[in-house]
């Protein structure tokens, strides 16, 4: 049984030697992507970051696309992805889920802008990079397909707004694009952001309480 037991421990630590590894591996490209850029990143960095042999990165990365990929994928399947879900499934009030969106969708802002920066730059002539931007795009608009498709089931939309066309006003507010149009090019600090977004979606996507229609009341002002 003695061998038996230690051939197993050893198949243990290498198996964990080699998550580690590839561990390390994708941090070190994530890392050199965000700063330098993925054209001006090369594999001989990423494993002297790593500190592994460049042909290590290949068989465990598949080379920079490879680990893109990887890195993209990876994002979409994560843990907190799978929560927001599952969280969103749970929300029974309309304005509440709207909201739970928005800040999701600005927490992972935070923690995917910088790679995504470059992904969006690279994609325009690496047909490799735009695979990886598409997967991203297909998970979020996946996303927001749900929550679009729960706010219906709620009753909630507007009368002009079907479930499809919600779908799309998500996409065309909180998808990376929109984020980066109002954190870069109009300076808005994401606090800001957030409380615009919940406004202008809650109007745009819900059957207003408000009796009076917007005519009416602005009359009696």
């Amino acid at each position: 049984m003695a061998p038996g037991r230690n051939g197993s421990a050893a198949g243990g630590r290498r198996a964990e030697y080699a998550q580690l590894t590839r561990q390390a591996i994708l941090d070190s490209a994530r890392d050199l992507f965000v700063r330098n850029g993925y054209f001006d990143t090369r594999v001989e960095e990423i494993a002297a970051a790593a500190r592994v042999a460049p042909a290590t990165v290949y068989a465990v990365g598949g080379g920079k696309h490879g680990l893109l990929r990887t890195l993209i994928t990876a994002g979409t399947t994560a843990d907190d992805i799978t929560d927001i879900l599952a969280r969103s499934e749970a929300i029974t009030d309309p304005r509440e889920l709207i909201g739970f969106l928005v800040h999701a969708t600005r927490v992972t802002f935070e923690q995917w802008s910088g790679l995504m920066r470059q992904v969006v730059a690279a994609a325009a002539s690496e047909p490799g990079v735009r695979e990886s931007l598409a997967i991203a795009h297909d998970s979020m608009r996946s996303g927001f397909q749900l929550v679009a498709d729960r706010l219906s089931t709620m009753g909630a939309l507007r009368h002009d707004v079907d479930a499809a066309r919600a779908t799309d006003l998500l996409w065309l507010h909180l998808c990376n694009a929109a984020y980066f149009i109002r954190t870069d090019d109009l300076g808005w600090p994401l606090d800001e952001s957030e409380t615009w977004l919940n406004e202008t979606l809650t109007r745009a996507l819900l059957e207003s309480t408000d009796p009076l229609p917007d005519l009416e009341r602005a009359q009696k002002k």
